[in-house]
């Protein structure tokens, strides 16, 4: 049976991480192609972080309750789902209201816990594959034998790509910010770990590739990181942009995509349609659940919060002292 109310984690006001209070919210109910998650754990993510402090609004018709993924068991289904069935357990990536009791979500945005995976453990899987899939491997188009430059290794992101790009053949080499999380870095298969403390980032990179610099860079950075990464780049990389965390604008001379046949892209993954994100998971459910079920692919969980206590989870991920993934537990 599910009860008409929950207990959800509300936005009280834009501001610090205190404006996370628990509160009773009706259950929602799922709507055509939806589906109902009893929520086991939910994924925290820096996106959270922003819609709290009122920098990143949900799109239209999603949940304001935060939360862009969890993990569970399906508890109904809206009309027209096919393919899933209650009692799946799954998780999920969401346009928001994760912290919760109960989630809705897009059926096509669902996938099976892999098996040797716990619900908690899957609930850090959907942003960070999602966002690695999308960006490392669709938009920047990674090959086997290529090397990727990730900045941000020690992030929910950075240690998802450092798993994935290596699982499929490429030399990884990422940027953190203490010895702790380059050497966390390096035991998940990053060939060098440069410490952006205390290393320029640029010169290893030139450095551990012979002067030829690397074929796809992915940036979590932004500002003065851009012109920077054009420069680490090999002939014909590919530098995609996911986050702007040191700003939204640059200034670059043009002659050097120019002349190095450069790409600059990126992406969000929150607005896109379900078809889109549907398209991902599917790509995801072939390609990467079968390594994740392998052992070869594992999120890595920095620690666990009880719902009610989301704030001190933000706290934590404020600080940019963790190492992977936090994850709050329904």
């Amino acid at each position: 049976m599910v009860p008409p109310e929950m207990t959800a984690v509300e936005i009280v006001r834009p501001g610090p991480p205190e404006v996370l209070v628990p509160a009773t919210r009706p259950t929602p109910a799922p709507a055509d192609g939806e589906v109902l998650i009893k929520v086991v754990a939910a994924g925290v993510n820096r996106p959270d972080v922003m819609q709290r402090q009122g920098n990143y609004p949900p799109p239209p018709g999603a949940s304001d309750i935060p939360g862009l993924e969890v993990a569970g068991t399906i508890a109904a289904l809206g009309r027209g789902v096919a393919g899933w069935k209650v009692g799946d357990v799954v998780c999920a990536l969401l346009a928001g209201g994760g912290y919760a009791e109960y989630a809705v979500a897009p059926a096509p945005q669902c996938l099976p816990v892999p098996s040797g995976l716990d619900p908690i453990a899957a609930a850090a899987l959907p942003e960070t594959s999602f966002t690695v899939w999308t960006n490392v491997f669709d938009r920047g188009r990674l090959a086997t034998g290529e090397t990727i430059l990730v900045h941000g290794g020690s992030s929910g992101i950075g240690t998802m790509a450092i798993q994935m790009a290596t699982a499929f053949g490429a030399r990884v080499l990422v940027t953190a910010g203490s010895a702790e999380k380059c050497a966390a870095c390096e035991r998940l298969g990053a060939e060098r770990a440069i410490n952006y403390r205390t290393e320029d980032f640029g010169q290893v990179v030139q450095d551990v590739t012979g002067g030829r610099g690397v074929d796809v860079i992915l940036d979590m950075v932004g500002g003065d990181y851009f012109p920077r990464n054009l420069d680490a780049l090999a002939v014909d990389g590919r530098l995609v942009q996911i986050a702007l965390l040191r700003g939204a604008k640059s200034e670059i001379l043009l002659w050097r995509l120019m002349q190095r046949r450069l790409t600059v892209t990126g992406s969000t993954l929150r607005p896109r349609s379900v078809a889109e994100k549907g398209a991902i998971a599917a790509s995801l459910r072939s390609a990467v659940w079968p390594l994740v079920e392998q052992g070869r692919i594992r999120p890595v969980i920095h620690a666990t919060y009880p719902l009610v206590n989301a704030a001190e989870a933000h706290r934590v991920m404020e600080a940019s002292e963790h190492i992977g993934k936090i994850v709050l537990i329904a």
